[in-house]
């Protein structure tokens, strides 16, 4: 085992400012929630025909050791000058990344990415491994972002999340609610109709629709949806706000006032493959602010619950 705590908030390292950032937000979302922070590098041993051009194995395995032992460190540090005496472990893993951080979800309330990586994460949040991660993952998963790829995140503003009806959304509000109550800050539910897509797939001719009278329906559709939200979080403002157009533009555009947006994993209507391809890409890459997703999990027969137990057995390295 690798000293898992059950319950921490998890950030990845991998000697990038972008990581640095993520562990400084991981270390207040820590402190908002009252767990304990847990770092950690990931490097996985090169493959190379003549070994012997680096060094002996062993030699490579403790360069790349004591390297990512000064990444944590130096992350530590960082989250040490804004919280002087938290909490906070490290760890330093020789395995592959996705999995380790799969691994690493089971046990963790939440798992923290920066949005551009180095070392033994470059790439991870690009194409099919962000997939990965996100489809596997046994907790929500949040890219840390700026308004620019190199500014600090926002720590003003509502949290957005998206919402259509489905089981993974469910998830993602319950998530924005309760961020929204530990942040001391008002949750925007977002829901995009369109008339050129139908259950995310392009018509072959637009409708002719009754715009008003369907963002009227959606409306209704939404409030009853959030309503029980809004029942179990009574002192979180909670504002509706439906928009004719794609999900990801339309979460982009809000987003530039926001300090959080949360997504599903996946969706029906509005959100349909969110977190799939292109799009999941898009919002991942530009949004200007941090993103969460977060995954209904399931029950040992399959269903989804959100905020259920999961029957998964992970494998330990």
């Amino acid at each position: 085992m690798h000293g898992f705590i059950d319950g921490a908030i998890v950030a990845g390292i991998d000697g990038s400012s972008s990581a640095v950032q993520a562990a400084g937000w991981a270390g207040a979302e820590a402190r908002r929630r009252g767990r304990p922070l847990r770092l950690v590098q990931v490097y996985t041993l090169p493959n190379v025909c003549a070994p012997i051009a680096f060094g002996s194995l062993d030699d490579v395995r403790e360069g790349l050791a004591k390297r990512a032992e000064e990444w944590l460190a130096e992350a530590r540090a960082a989250v040490l000058e804004n919280l002087p005496g938290f909490e906070i472990t490290t760890a330093a893993r020789e395995w592959s990344p996705v999995t380790a951080l799969i691994q690493e979800s089971q046990h963790a309330e939440l798992v923290v990415l920066g949005s551009r990586g180095l070392g033994g994460f470059t790439g991870l949040l690009v194409g099919s491994t962000a997939v990965s991660v996100v489809a596997h993952a046994h907790c929500p998963i949040v890219v840390v972002r700026g308004r620019t790829p190199h500014s600090p995140p926002p720590v003003a503003g509502p949290v957005l999340v998206g919402a259509d009806g489905s089981p993974d959304s469910e998830a993602a509000l319950a998530f924005a609610c309760e961020e929204a109550q530990l942040r001391g800050t008002g949750l925007i539910v977002v829901h995009a109709w369109s008339d050129t897509l139908a259950d995310g797939v392009p018509r072959l001719h637009p409708l002719q629709v009754d715009a008003a009278g369907i963002d009227r329906a959606e409306r209704a559709k939404l409030a009853e949806q959030v309503a029980g939200w809004q029942e179990k979080y009574p002192d979180v403002p909670i504002e509706l706000d439906i928009a004719r157009g794609r999900p990801v533009r339309t979460l982009l555009e809000r987003g530039e006032d926001a300090q959080l947006i949360v997504v599903g994993c996946r969706g029906l209507g509005g959100f349909t493959g969110m977190m799939l391809g292109s799009t999941s890409q898009a919002l991942i890459v530009h949004s200007p602010c941090p993103v969460a997703v977060v995954r209904p999990q399931l029950t040992g027969n399959g269903s989804s619950v959100p905020g259920g137990p999961r029957d998964v057995s992970p494998r330990d390295r």
